[in-house]
């Protein structure tokens, strides 16, 4: 953990804190000690990811939950790659992870000390408890196939059948589990199981797998085993031989938590561990709307190039909704206002979105940028000439500064921001018209210049030289309409990417449905914008306010020095609870 934790504990907020503050004033973890005989703390948590694939927004909560609430209460929570699948993980995967974690504002040093661990450096340690478990009468080697256990593993209207293996002594047991380790058998010929009830209502504590046989090279044990622990066997164990108090997982682990404690309190009773033992707690996992999470349809959109790669700035991947140009901040925020519950709910798009406007209204920079450019010429402007105009870095925060721009004879404006023939209500510019160029000058519309298709191609205005913004003439003229504009001559022309939701329905796979069906059409489109020239020296991953248009990120990747690259992070205002 970092150096700030609090001294104190806030008041509960959810019922997380509720129990960690009954156990602190309980002193149920207080005085313990580690295998070196240092002090542990009265609160140690931890996030537990398998290395398998990209964090995504709902481990954010996770992240921010198992961290903070160390923080908070002044103990420190662990990073522990649970690496048992050796077929599906890989370095790769365990460095985004540090990466991600990292980034939104964690980490696992205390006192000097970095907890980061790996379920695969405990890999004897387990092989040894499950051979305990054998000889105490706690587990057997099934020789069942797979079909056959699957068979006899019951529903949850009948209950199941013991295996003819299950009264296996428990010298041939130990024996085929060293040969299986070995590796005289074929993936699948042999499984050890935990030997519990098969008629138990609940379907985890029928004779649970806890080692099965996988010839597959580990990322980091190489081929030294053939096999491998089961997750629900290893992370009760992880938690307790790293002294976890409180471990926080999300409600699909509920009824899970009977054989976390069965195989804690065997192992108690061998002597392995002393009690009290960790305890499991479950809460609601993150469903965000207009959002995917399953790492299976992530990787197929991934695979079949719909988007383009993991950090692509749709995916609700860490590494991609950074590179959108979300903060750890905005994510922190984000997590505290939806809170902590016990009961599964939708968390609508737009809260994780105000969250982020939230957040980068006080840090970003202002700036004019014009993405559907039209050229406006001002006809009575002197030719070559170029007048400084000045604005607020920050209209809120005046210590900031100003930045400054010219405005020449011909200028870029929005297309938008002329109509030959108004609307009701429309107030920008038109034949007769007068608007304010924002921190400019008063201007006059004339007419404009159309192509042989009838488009306007140029609208024609004529100023007013004693209009200009900030001098004492200005106050002269009143006008409803104020544009944003840019210099022809001097504004830096760069891609702009706008990005939107990737889906159209708040729900794309439920029912069953085809999530592809629910893509957005519109959720990226690549523009060729004019900015304001002071933008030529955005930095990677610096943060804007583009006037009127929304929030804007200077891509980390594709942004080069002179040549900076945006995108979209969020608009002004959520247009989309408008559009329902």
């Amino acid at each position: 953990m970092s150096n700030d934790i609090k001294s104190t504990a806030p008041a509960s907020s959810n019922f997380l804190r509720g129990i960690i503050e009954a156990d602190l004033a309980a002193n149920v973890h207080a005085g313990r000690a580690d295998a070196n005989g240092n002090p542990l703390p009265p609160v140690v948590t931890r996030f537990p990811p398998e290395p398998n694939g990209y964090l995504h927004i709902g481990h954010a909560k996770s992240i921010c939950l198992n961290f903070g609430l160390a923080r908070d209460f002044g103990g420190r929570c662990h990073l522990r790659f649970d690496d048992t699948n050796p077929a599906k993980e890989d370095q790769e995967y365990v460095d985004t992870i540090i990466d991600s974690v990292k980034w939104l504002g964690f980490d696992w040093r205390e006192n000097g000390a970095e907890h980061l661990y790996y379920a695969s450096d405990y890999f004897p340690l387990l092989y040894s408890m499950a051979e305990y478990l054998i000889t105490a009468g706690h587990a057997y080697v099934d020789s069942q196939s797979a079909e056959e256990m699957v068979a006899n593993r019951g529903n949850f209207g009948e209950p199941g059948k013991n295996s003819p293996y299950r009264e296996r002594l428990p010298a041939e047991s130990l024996d085929l589990f060293h040969r299986m380790k070995a590796g005289e058998f074929r993936d699948g010929e042999h499984v050890l199981r935990a030997k519990i009830d098969m008629a138990s209502p609940n379907m985890n504590l029928r004779d649970p797998a806890i080692y099965r046989i996988r010839h597959a090279h580990h990322h980091r044990t190489g081929d030294e085993w053939c096999v491998y622990p089961m997750y629900d066997y290893t992370h009760p164990i992880s938690d307790a031989l790293e002294n976890v108090t409180h471990s926080v997982c999300t409600l699909e682990f509920q009824d899970h938590r009977p054989f976390y404690d069965w195989v804690l309190e065997r192992l108690a009773e061998g002597g392995f561990f002393k009690k009290p033992l960790p305890h499991q707690y479950e809460f609601a996992r993150l469903n965000l709307t207009y959002a995917n999470t399953s790492k299976r349809k992530l990787l197929q959109l991934v695979e079949e190039k719909i988007v383009d790669g993991w950090d692509d700035p749709r995916m609700p991947t860490l590494v991609g909704i950074r590179r959108r140009g979300y903060t750890p901040e905005a994510i922190q925020l984000f997590c505290e206002r939806i809170g902590v519950a016990k009961a599964d709910s939708w968390i609508d798009m737009s809260t994780l979105e105000g969250a982020l406007r939230d957040d980068l209204d006080p840090k970003a920079t202002r700036a004019i940028a014009v993405l559907k450019p039209l050229k406006l010429i001002i006809d009575n402007f002197p030719e070559d000439a170029s007048i400084d105009c000045a604005a607020p870095v920050h209209p809120h925060l005046p210590e900031r500064g100003v930045r400054h721009f010219p405005i020449t004879k011909t200028l870029w404006i929005e297309a938008d921001d002329f109509m030959e023939v108004p609307g009701k209500g429309y107030f920008r510019l038109y034949p007769g018209n007068k608007v304010r160029l924002r921190y400019g000058y008063v201007v006059e519309c004339t007419g404009c210049d159309k192509d042989e298709a009838g488009n306007v191609i140029a609208v024609h205005c004529n100023y007013f030289e004693d209009s200009k913004s900030g001098t004492e003439g200005s106050a002269n003229y009143k006008v409803k309409g104020n544009i944003h504009w840019v210099s022809a001559a001097h504004a830096l022309e760069a891609q702009v990417r706008l990005y939107d939701r990737l889906f159209s329905d708040p729900h794309p796979d439920a029912g069953g449905k085809d999530f592809k069906l629910a893509l957005n059409p519109d959720s990226k489109q690549v523009v060729n914008a004019y900015l304001e020239p002071g933008m030529r020296d955005a930095q990677p991953d610096e943060k804007y306010q583009f006037e009127r248009h929304g929030y804007f990120v200077a891509d980390r990747i594709d942004s080069t020095p002179g040549k900076p690259v945006f995108n979209r992070v969020v608009t002004l205002k959520d247009s989309w609870s408008a559009a329902k």
